[in-house]
């Protein structure tokens, strides 16, 4: 009976770490690096970076271009530059965000950056702690009269199985009328799996979700959208029961709802919502 318990608990055990956090980061890069690779497949982050920064290394892995719904023949792209590297495994990264405006005939020759955003070391990441994934969200921000914004989301990645750690944070960017690109809005977390176990069944877990939604915009036309962040956290905690078996209970979800209001154009995010 002893040795059956235990052949349980390690396959428990492999089910958290192989299944049950890797899958979550897997399945959101299965179901968004596809997407970047189709944008991107046309070297139009290579070009870029060769005419705008030609002395820096871009993350190949790392950049992103996407079609922005809103103007007809637009692209946001995402440069991603290694800024410093330790002897340690730790890196930071300068990102420049670029707006682009295509030719309907394909021409790439005639590819014009209709804005762009120089942001240093926006991303860092350590031995323990690495990012998995950058995307861009193209849906519908539309924040106040004629400011459209688009989002940038990181995934992150812990490396500890013992304190296994995944989560997703989304930034917002706004390209006013007068083309100028700006930050909207800081990171706030979207996704977060986290927890810390001995590694055979005691621990305790914890599953975070948000929804962002924008408000209306104010009907005078003065002003800025509210943004409701709805978010939901369950706990999970696994023990052995009375037969050695290892099981898991789940708390209630406990739900919140914050509404984050812009103060010049700017959505500050509160310290308990900020990641990664």
């Amino acid at each position: 009976m002893q040795v059956h318990s235990r052949a349980i608990v390690a396959k428990q055990r492999d089910r958290m770490v192989h299944r049950g956090w890797s899958v979550w980061i897997g399945g959101v890069l299965l179901g968004l690096g596809n997407t970047a690779l189709a944008a991107c497949d046309s070297g139009l982050a290579e070009r870029m970076q060769a005419a705008l920064q030609p002395r820096r290394v871009l993350d190949h892995d790392l950049a992103a271009c996407k079609t922005w719904p809103t103007v007809i023949g637009r692209n946001v792209v995402v440069l991603p530059l290694q800024h410093a590297v330790s002897d340690r495994g730790a890196r930071s990264l300068d990102m420049e965000l670029l707006v682009v405006q295509r030719p309907d005939n394909g021409n790439t020759e005639r590819d014009k950056v209709v804005a762009r955003l120089f942001l240093p070391e926006l991303l860092v990441e350590d031995a323990d702690l690495r990012i998995q994934d950058v995307q861009l969200d193209t849906g519908r921000y539309l924040l106040a009269n004629g400011e459209r914004a688009f989002g940038l989301r990181v995934s992150y990645q812990r490396q500890d199985p013992a304190r296994p750690y995944a989560a997703e944070t989304l930034r917002l960017f706004v390209l006013d009328r007068k083309n100028t690109l700006r930050p909207a809005m800081d990171e706030l977390v979207m996704r977060r799996d986290s927890g810390e176990w001995d590694l055979a069944c005691q621990g305790r877990f914890e599953e975070l979700r948000t929804q962002l939604t924008p408000q209306p915009v104010p009907r005078n036309g003065i002003g800025w959208a509210g943004l409701e962040v709805r978010r939901s956290l369950v706990v999970r905690h696994r023990a052995p029961d009375e037969s050695g078996q290892c099981s898991e209970h789940a708390g209630a979800p406990r739900y919140t709802t914050v509404t984050l209001q812009a103060s010049e154009g700017r959505y500050a995010i509160p310290p308990a919502l900020r990641g990664p």
